[in-house]
């Protein structure tokens, strides 16, 4: 499979008030996701513990950021990107859907898991050249940094 370009969508800054909002939307959340495992109905987990967030791995090197999600199944129709002056924001819907015919029975399932993680972005972090690819279920988000961040870091060693 080839390596594919995912877009960037650009945004204003996230307030901390939205964050501070979903909060009680979270244990809410927590609490029904454990009632449903009390029941023996989470089987199916997408995208890691609960179905909710899929695994990243963020890096520093003397260049850039770089964020490494683990996407399997997906494409890259189903990621969404977005870059405000602050933060980063991905997000993704993962749709599957299996039907079998044969003499005597029809069987359909349909399953969805969605996600969305938000990272803080520095000061040091040049927001317009931030690329993204994907390849082989793996989303990897390079966040250069500045020129400046890239001399300060070189001299503080």
């Amino acid at each position: 499979m080839a390596e594919t370009k995912v877009p960037l969508t650009r945004g204003k800054p996230a307030s901390s008030l939205s964050q501070q909002a979903r909060q009680p939307f979270e244990s809410l959340r927590h609490e029904v996701d454990r009632l449903f495992d009390e029941f023996g109905f989470s089987s199916w987990q997408p995208f890691g513990r609960r179905g909710i967030s899929p695994a990243v791995d963020v890096v520093e090197s003397d260049k850039a950021y770089e964020v490494t999600a683990e996407l399997p199944g997906m494409d890259e129709k189903d990621i969404e990107i977005k870059v405000t002056q602050d933060s980063l924001t991905i997000k993704g819907l993962k749709e599957e859907q299996k039907e079998e015919k044969e003499k005597g029975y029809h069987r359909q399932e349909r399953r969805y898991g969605s996600f969305e993680r938000s990272f803080g972005l520095p000061d040091s972090v040049d927001a317009d050249k931030i690329q993204a690819d994907f390849k082989k279920g793996l989303l990897t988000v390079t966040l250069p940094k500045k020129a400046e961040a890239q001399k300060l870091r070189k001299r503080s060693r």
